[in-house]
């Protein structure tokens, strides 16, 4: 779906609401099933707004092309209404309330981040309205007893515990020295709060526990540390600005580390901003093409990667990826339900056991989704080109890990 499909949407969605019509622009016009979504397509989150819209626009457009959604014996297609939620919480409620109160939207897709699906959530569970939401992990929008937030992917706190767990397995079991650096927003918070309980398990110490500054331009002052205290494992939670930063002032610096694990990396595109000085990064990931889930309507990974970088011009982070795989699991439980009651469509998504190119979809109580693990790829280089490589866990391993990280003096 490109910049005119959105366009018809918005012209669509102001002629019913201006029309006189019986029809009201609800859960279904005609044959569309109308879904919402605040999208950050402005501010800090905006790189990883525009993934979420394309995976989205990406499933629309491939559902509706092979048959539609089939419900009473009737077929339909999907249709999203998007506002720009600008990578604010307080707009993005804002938003979640226009769409159901005066949009009459009766279900919704979720924002970008959990900072966002967290002021959306509370929205959508007053008015009882269904969300399938791809981009928000923080584990504790799991614990608020929502019973109309359903999230296609791992928690937050998965997301890099696997890293902290490899380093202990190539350390022999023993523990290991973590140094660490987040950005003060829910979803870092979690994965902080996942190493520190890998790290109780597993016998390791925090030595460096940082704050990355509100602007995450800067993190000088957690890698001077670094170069002092050296650290064997350096976890950088950040989005997709604070990868950018961090490989930046690790290369302009010279930082050693045997290892470097971070969050966003694929969304921040390293290798295309910083080419060999990404090298060695272990990136925590949602999704890889190399995987081996398949579906009806993507194939597999690969072929998911191929058709969206011939769509949208590039390849596709997990972000996309996961956020196509909630338009599959809303036909899903349509078609399930085999109605447009919101609380059959909810009872449906609940008992939604699946698989999708994207990974297998199934859903705790609480909403996250249990049945999908994360997986760690590495930035690997060879000559001029570099390439991300699944090296944990070792089920999907497409490539052996390199580890120690070689260090500056020796690339």
């Amino acid at each position: 779906m490109k910049i005119k499909n959105i366009l018809t949407t918005f012209v669509s969605a102001i002629a019913l609401l201006l029309s006189t019509s019986v029809v009201s622009f609800a859960k279904v016009v005609g044959d569309k099933i109308v879904l919402g979504a605040a999208i950050s397509l402005t501010g800090k989150y905006s790189s990883n707004g525009v993934h979420t819209q394309n995976g989205y626009n990406m499933a629309v457009d491939r559902i509706n092309s092979m048959g539609g959604i089939k419900v009473g014996g009737k077929t339909y297609k999907f249709d999203i209404i998007y506002y720009d939620d600008e990578s604010n919480p307080k707009r993005a409620a804002q938003l979640a309330e226009r769409l159901i109160s005066q949009d009459k939207v009766e279900f919704m897709l979720g924002p970008y981040s959990s900072g966002l699906t967290k002021a959306i959530a509370p929205v959508t569970e007053k008015y009882g309205v269904p969300m399938v939401e791809a981009n928000g992990a923080s584990r504790s929008l799991f614990t608020k007893g929502y019973k109309y937030l359903f999230a296609v992917l791992a928690p937050a706190n998965l997301y890099l515990d696997v890293a902290i767990r490899t380093a202990v397995e190539l350390n022999g079991g023993k523990g290991v020295r973590i140094a660490q650096a987040f950005e003060q927003d829910a979803f870092s918070q979690d994965v902080r709060l996942g190493i520190l309980d890998a790290a109780k398990d597993t016998g390791s110490e925090i030595i460096i526990d940082d704050k990355l500054p509100k602007e995450l331009n800067d993190m000088a002052a957690t890698l001077v540390k670094v170069k002092q205290m050296k650290p064997d494992v350096l976890v950088v939670s950040g989005h997709t600005k604070g990868a950018l930063t961090a490989i930046r002032q690790i290369s302009e610096m010279k930082v050693d580390v045997p290892m470097l694990a971070m969050t966003h990396c694929d969304a921040a595109k390293l290798s295309k901003q910083h080419g060999k000085n990404s090298q060695y990064a272990l990136c925590a990931s949602q999704w890889h093409k190399t995987l081996t889930y398949k579906d009806d309507f993507f194939k597999d990974g690969m072929t998911y990667d191929a058709d969206f970088t011939k769509e949208f011009g590039y390849a596709p982070p997990y972000q996309a990826a996961e956020s196509s795989a909630a338009l599959l699991v809303f036909k899903d439980a349509f078609e399930r339900a085999n109605s447009f009651d919101q609380k059959k469509v909810r009872d449906a998504l609940a008992d939604t056991n699946m698989q999708t190119f994207y990974g297998n979809i199934k859903f705790a109580p609480g909403g996250q989704n249990i049945d999908k693990p994360m997986v760690l790829f590495q930035v690997m280089c060879d000559g001029g080109k570099c390439e991300n490589k699944v090296v944990a866990p070792l089920k999907w391993a497409s490539a052996d890990l390199i580890h120690p990280i070689p260090s500056w003096s020796k690339r």
